[in-house]
């Protein structure tokens, strides 16, 4: 009886939850502490770096460049006069410059741009990710606290009527052995009550631990608001997106390959001081510049050969997006099917969940007048435990189904 009581004890103090939270929360909490997106979106902002470092290469560069050399003839050795004329000095400003096409330098800049849409979709497609695998434990945690509720609902259900019971059983109405067993029938739920609440507990820890969330305050959560919607657009969806961003870089990584291949001019200029240190050094100061041009002539077909590799990987990206686009309709096309199950069923429990109920009170009624078998009662009450348990867990996998379907349809 101290167990009995102390437990009680527990049940009361842990039904005081504190301020519920949403699905919403969770998943908002689950997305900005996640680590993957945020190297992701420092990789976004990297892109942006090398855009500005590309434009920046582009502009005429100037450098300081300084060549001395010295080389001595000791007794008659030494390195050939002519070849290193004794003594190098040089000491110049150098700023040189090439020049690209407006085309060729948006490609390469498209390059960039694209790879950062890749890196988006990538974000976009792990957001999904993790609000499906959030929204699951929700739902998990979510179907704990319905199973906590409803034993306590059967609970306070089995005690009102053990009271009546109790009186009835000193009154000699009903045998000692009926209310023990009735007794027995109580506390068990009580029991019930209790392993499901440790079990909400746990799983509520989890949802934490999933989002990211460093406390071990236990809160209620409110029902899990899911689109309920069944319209499907593969060709909007993020991941056709994914496909679409592949097949642009493929085409941008050839416009780059063939702009290789484009004729290219640079040009230089300089000024400083280069000297042999032989006639009048003080002299030897000056200037120059010059145009450099560099025309591709043979390669030995390495341009064909780099340009069916990307073509190769197109013909990928297409098997690719064919066989995923048959997974999509055959996935969707099944959850709809099991969704479509799962409402049916939900209107035969209805039914008998409200002929049983009927059954409940007019027994209770009976009960109190000792005209119905205590063993009739609890039999009642057992077929409408297991009525609703199995409501329950259809509503709770009908959610799991949404949740699917969501994934596939944002």
């Amino acid at each position: 009886m101290k167990y009995f009581l102390t437990v009680s004890i527990i049940l009361i103090s842990c039904s005081c939850f504190g301020q519920s939270h949403t699905l919403e929360f969770f998943i908002g909490q689950a997305r900005d502490n996640s680590p993957l997106i945020k190297d992701f979106n420092n990789q976004i902002l990297s892109n942006r770096l090398d855009s500005l470092i590309l434009r920046a290469s582009l502009k005429t560069q100037v450098n300081f460049i300084s060549s001395n050399s010295y080389a001595p003839v000791v007794k008659g050795f030494g390195y050939d006069g002519a070849i290193t004329n004794g003594a190098n000095i040089s000491a110049v400003v150098q700023a040189n410059r090439n020049f690209l096409t407006q085309n060729n330098v948006a490609t390469q800049l498209a390059a960039i741009r694209l790879q950062s849409q890749s890196l988006s979709d990538t974000i976009h497609i792990s957001e999904q990710d993790i609000k499906r695998a959030v929204t699951d434990q929700y739902i998990t945690a979510y179907s704990d606290l319905v199973i906590m509720d409803f034993n306590q609902e059967i609970y306070n259900l089995l005690k009102k009527e053990e009271e009546v019971l109790k009186k009835l059983t000193q009154s000699s109405v009903y045998k000692q052995a009926d209310y023990l067993a009735f007794y027995t029938t109580l506390q068990q739920q009580q029991f019930l009550y209790l392993q499901a609440q440790i079990q909400y507990n746990t799983d509520y820890l989890t949802l934490n631990y999933l989002a990211g969330i460093v406390d071990t305050t236990v809160e209620r959560i409110q029902s899990p608001a899911l689109n309920d919607s069944t319209q499907f657009d593969f060709y909007h969806s993020v991941f056709y997106q994914r496909f679409a961003t592949d097949s642009m870089r493929l085409a941008n990584e050839k416009a780059i390959i063939n702009y290789e291949y484009k004729p290219r001019i640079g040009a230089y200029t300089d000024a400083g001081y280069i000297s042999t240190l032989t006639a009048n050094p003080y002299r030897n100061f000056g200037f120059s510049f010059g145009l450099s041009l560099t025309v591709p002539i043979y390669d030995a077909h390495q341009r064909k050969y780099r340009l069916s590799q990307v073509d190769l990987r197109e013909r990928t990206r297409v098997n690719n997006k064919l066989f995923f686009l048959n997974q999509y309709k055959q996935q969707i096309a099944q959850l709809n099917q099991q969704l479509h199950a799962s409402d049916l069923l939900v209107k035969t429990i209805n039914e008998q969940i409200k002929y049983v109920k009927t059954l409940i009170s007019a027994n209770a009624k009976l009960l109190e007048t000792g005209d119905i078998k205590i063993s009739d009662y609890v039999l009642a009450i057992t077929n409408y435990i297991n009525a609703r348990n199995i409501l329950n867990q259809n509503y709770i996998n009908r959610l799991r189904i949404v949740n699917q379907i969501n994934y596939w349809n944002r």
